[in-house]
């Protein structure tokens, strides 16, 4: 199970089943590092063209299109948004992306930097939009930091979405999209002992704040043919180990074939973090990790070093074709 701590228990049999995709391609439009400069590295990652006339922009944020590829059919599924309210859709009009077309948004948690452009997607769409989120993910939720005041961070509004133009999905279990070649993993089940969650933030639950442990962080996985699972992360709040394991145990396919978005291990907090995390990725041994948005800059360094044949530099605008 993957959906621990509530009362309804996600039991194994109440998994949906994930179908294999014939191919998946994830185009990066929000990451916090744009470099126009770097080739491809390996022989899935596609770098957008030279093109001094379509400048991308880089902010601390998230955004990944992904297309599917399953039956004949293409799916097009957009997670998350990015910080600012322009940043994602600048992008994809210079990527010449038409947003308008997704199937639904995932939200893979409710913090700024990754819903901030969602409201203005919405209200370009001109038709109603499914948002897939956890319930949580509308919590009012603060960063409290030793010796400073509280700051209270942006958040959703349930109206203001659906007034935009949002068919809410609030779903804290798993669910599949895509016809059923998406899985998204809601709650992921936490075990690994180094990965602690977020020191310091804080939920407004009842009537009081309260230790946050970010309940709503969540993944998505797909499972491409003769492949493996391409697991794709938000901020891994749970922890990207955590959310590994998750996504080989609903599916029960253990190989991974790419793991990739924010590991959140940046910054002194999450130093400690970092060698157990890279040590325990060997060990999963993916055929591909890219680290990107949250990873920071000493954990990519790291992961580079260390798992040098696998591990890609993203910068915004890349294409995953896997």
């Amino acid at each position: 199970m993957c959906h621990p701590g509530k009362k309804e228990m996600i039991m194994t049999q109440d998994i949906p089943r994930l179908l294999e995709a014939d191919r998946a391609e994830i185009t990066v439009l929000v990451d916090n590092y744009t470099d126009i400069f770097v080739p491809s590295q390996k022989s899935v990652d596609v770098r957008p063209p030279f093109a001094l006339d379509r400048p991308l922009l880089a902010e601390h944020g998230l955004s990944c299109y992904l297309t599917i590829h399953a039956n004949g059919k293409e799916h097009r599924i957009l997670l998350d948004t990015g910080l600012s309210r322009g940043c994602m859709l600048h992008n994809a009009v210079q990527q010449k992306i038409n947003l308008e077309g997704i199937e639904a948004v995932v939200i893979s948690h409710g913090h700024f930097d990754h819903i901030g452009g969602l409201i203005s997607l919405l209200q370009r769409a001109g038709h109603q939009v499914p948002v897939v989120l956890h319930p949580d993910a509308f919590l009012r939720r603060r960063l409290k930091s030793p010796g400073k005041e509280p700051i209270e961070l942006p958040g959703l509004d349930p109206i203001t979405l659906k007034q935009a133009g949002a068919d809410i999905l609030a779903r804290p279990g798993p669910s599949l999209l895509a016809s059923g070649h998406l899985l998204v993993t809601g709650e992921i089940e936490r075990t690994v002992p180094f990965e602690k969650g977020f020191p310091g933030m804080e939920a407004w639950m009842g009537d009081q704040w309260v230790p946050d442990r970010i309940a709503d962080d969540q993944g998505l996985v797909i499972k491409v043919k003769g492949k493996g699972l391409v697991v794709i992360s938000g901020c891994a709040h749970a922890g990207i180990i955590n959310t590994i394991r998750c996504a080989q145990k609903m599916t029960g396919v253990s190989h991974i074939h790419a793991v990739m978005g924010g590991f959140h291990l940046t910054g002194p907090l999450f130093a400690p973090v970092i060698v157990p995390t890279v040590e325990a990725l060997k060990e999963i041994n993916p055929d591909y990790v890219i680290p990107m948005h949250c990873t920071g800059w000493d954990a990519i360094n790291r992961l580079s070093r260390e798992m040098p044949e696998r591990c890609i530099l993203n910068t915004v605008g890349t294409t995953y074709c896997f």
